[in-house]
C-alpha cells in the first residue's frame, strides 16, 4: 500500500465515524448523496501533475499529509483574544454582519448577526440540516458543485460537518455585506475541515457578502500545516443582483483549496471578487453557469504572493443560455520562487446565440525566479458571438520608475506605487469601501513582506516594460 493510498484511508475512515453519528439526524437524500460522493473520491483519488487540470499544481503535501479532523472548537475552548484578534483587526467586519466558524464549527461568540431584515433567513449548516425541513436545503445542497469529476469537491460533500445556509427572499434588499468568517487555529497536528456554503438568491432581490478565510498565526508563529477545504454554492433568480468577493490570506503552513459555483437566472447578474494573498499552496476555482437568458457574470480576480507560494487561480464561464454577458479580469503579483497558474475557460453552448465575452489576465512578475503558467480558453459551440481573451506577463517598467525617482520619490516607494496602481483595478471594483480600504492596507503591508523577504528587501530594477499598469 502506498502512503498516498494510507492517507486516502484516513478520509474513508472518518466518513465511517461520521455516518454513524449522523445515523437518524440527516436526511436520507443527503446520506445518499455523501455516500455516492466518497465512493467517487475513491475512484477519483487525489488529482496528480498528470491530469490536465492539474497540470501545474503538485498537491502531493496534502496527498501525503496525514490531516486530522480539526479540533472542534466550541465555545470557551479556544481563548477568545486569539481568533478575536482576527476579527477585530478587520474594521469592515465591525461595521456589517459575520457568522463566524471555528476550525470548521460555529462560532456563536464570534458571530454579530444583529436584527436580520425580513426576507432574509440565515443558520449555520449543520443547525439547518438537523432541523425538521430541508426542502429548501434539497433543492440546492449539492446540486452545483459537481463532484463526478472533482475530488476535492467529492471529500467535501462526504465530509462537510459544518458551513453558512443563506436564504435571501425574492425582491429582498440585503443592504450591507453578510460575511461569512472561516478562522483556523493550528493544533498540535495536521488538521483538516471542510466548509460547506449555500447561498440562495430569490428573484429581483439583491444582496452582497464575504468569504473570508483567515488562519491565526501567520508568519512562523505557528508551523503545523493545516488543509481547508471549502465549497460554496450560490444560486441567483430571475433579475437577482448578487456581489460576492472571497479572501484567502491563510498563514504560511496553510494549504488551501476553494471553489465557488455560481447558477444563475435570466436577467441576473453575479459579480465574484477572488483575492488571494496567503497559504502555501492555493488552488481557487470560480465555475459560473449562465442558465438564464440575459444573464451577466462579472469575474475578477487578484494574487500577490512571495517566497516559494504557489497559487492556481481557474475560472469557468458556461453560457448555457442566449443573450448572456460575461467579463473577466484577473491580475496578479508574483516575487521571490512564488508560483502562479490562472486558466481561464469560457465555453459557449450550441444555443447560446448573441454571447457577449471578455477575458484577461495580466501578470507582474518582480523577481527573475518567479513564474507563471497562464492559459485563457475559449471553446465556442454557437456562430453569433463576441467573444476575447487575451494574457500579459511582464515586469516594472522602468520609465514609469524613472520618472517617480525623477519627483524625488525613492525607488522602493516608486516600485510599490506602480505595483498598488496595478493591483488596485481589481480592488477598486469592489464596492464596499471599508472592505476596499482594508485590503488596500493588507497589499501594502503584504508588498512590504514580499519584497522584504528577498535580499534584504533590494531588488535589481528590471528594465522590461509591463504592456499595461493599471
Amino acid at each position: 500500500m502506498t502512503a498516498v493510498q494510507e492517507k486516502q484511508d484516513l478520509y474513508f475512515k472518518r466518513y465511517a465515524e461520521l455516518e454513524k453519528e449522523r445515523a437518524g439526524c440527516e436526511p436520507s437524500w443527503l446520506r445518499d448523496v455523501r455516500r455516492t460522493a466518497i465512493d467517487r473520491f475513491g475512484d477519483l483519488g487525489f488529482p496528480t501533475t498528470h491530469h490536465e487540470e492539474w497540470r501545474f499544481t503538485n498537491v502531493a503535501p496534502i496527498a501525503r499529509t496525514s490531516f486530522a479532523p480539526s479540533a472542534a472548537v466550541r465555545s470557551g475552548t479556544v481563548s477568545r483574544d486569539l481568533p478575536g484578534s482576527v476579527l477585530t483587526g478587520e474594521p469592515w467586519i465591525e461595521t456589517g454582519r459575520v457568522l463566524a466558524f471555528v476550525n470548521g464549527r460555529f462560532a456563536p461568540h464570534y458571530s454579530t448577526l444583529g436584527l436580520l431584515p425580513d426576507g432574509v433567513r440565515v443558520v449555520n449548516m449543520a443547525q439547518a440540516i438537523s432541523g425538521r425541513s430541508h426542502s429548501a436545503i434539497e433543492a440546492h445542497l449539492t446540486r452545483y458543485a459537481g463532484y463526478e469529476d472533482h475530488a476535492f469537491v467529492a471529500l467535501n460533500t462526504a465530509l462537510f460537518e459544518d458551513g453558512a445556509l443563506v436564504e435571501v427572499r425574492p425582491n429582498t434588499v440585503l443592504k450591507d455585506p453578510l460575511a461569512l468568517v472561516f478562522i483556523t487555529v493550528p493544533g498540535s497536528e495536521p488538521g483538516v475541515t471542510h466548509p460547506r456554503n449555500l447561498i440562495m438568491v430569490g428573484a429581483g432581490a439583491q444582496a452582497s457578502f464575504v468569504e473570508f478565510h483567515v488562519g491565526v498565526g501567520s508568519n512562523g508563529a505557528s508551523t503545523v500545516p493545516y488543509f481547508t477545504n471549502a465549497v460554496t454554492e450560490l444560486v441567483a433568480g430571475e433579475n437577482a443582483m448578487v456581489d460576492h468577493t472571497r479572501i484567502q490570506q491563510e498563514t504560511d503552513h496553510g494549504y488551501h483549496v476553494g471553489i465557488l459555483q455560481t447558477e444563475q437566472g435570466r436577467s441576473s447578474r453575479v459579480t465574484t471578487h477572488s483575492i488571494a494573498l496567503g497559504g502555501r499552496l492555493d488552488r481557487e476555482e470560480v465555475r459560473a453557469v449562465l442558465n438564464g437568458e440575459g444573464a451577466e457574470a462579472l469575474l475578477y480576480g487578484l494574487y500577490v504572493i512571495g517566497g516559494s507560494q504557489h497559487v492556481d487561480n481557474h475560472t469557468l464561464i458556461d453560457h448555457a443560455k442566449p443573450h448572456c454577458a460575461s467579463r473577466e479580469v484577473y491580475k496578479g503579483v508574483l516575487d521571490g520562487h512564488a508560483g502562479g497558474v490562472f486558466n481561464g475557460k469560457i465555453a459557449v453552448r450550441k444555443d447560446a446565440q448573441k454571447t457577449d465575452s471578455k477575458q484577461s489576465n495580466k501578470n507582474l512578475l518582480l523577481s527573475e525566479d518567479a513564474t507563471i503558467n497562464t492559459k485563457p480558453q475559449l471553446e465556442i459551440y454557437a456562430d453569433d458571438v463576441k467573444c476575447t481573451h487575451g494574457a500579459t506577463i511582464g515586469q516594472i517598467d522602468a520609465e514609469a520608475v524613472f520618472y517617480l525617482r525623477s519627483r524625488g520619490i525613492g525607488l522602493a516607494e516608486a516600485r510599490n506605487l506602480l505595483i498598488q496602481a496595478f493591483a488596485n483595478d481589481i480592488l477598486d471594483r469592489i464596492k464596499f469601501e471599508p472592505l476596499r480600504a482594508s485590503l488596500r492596507e493588507t497589499l501594502g503591508a503584504r508588498l512590504h513582506l514580499v519584497r522584504s523577504a528577498q535580499n534584504g528587501g533590494q531588488k535589481p530594477e528590471h528594465v522590461s516594460n509591463l504592456d499595461e499598469v493599471g
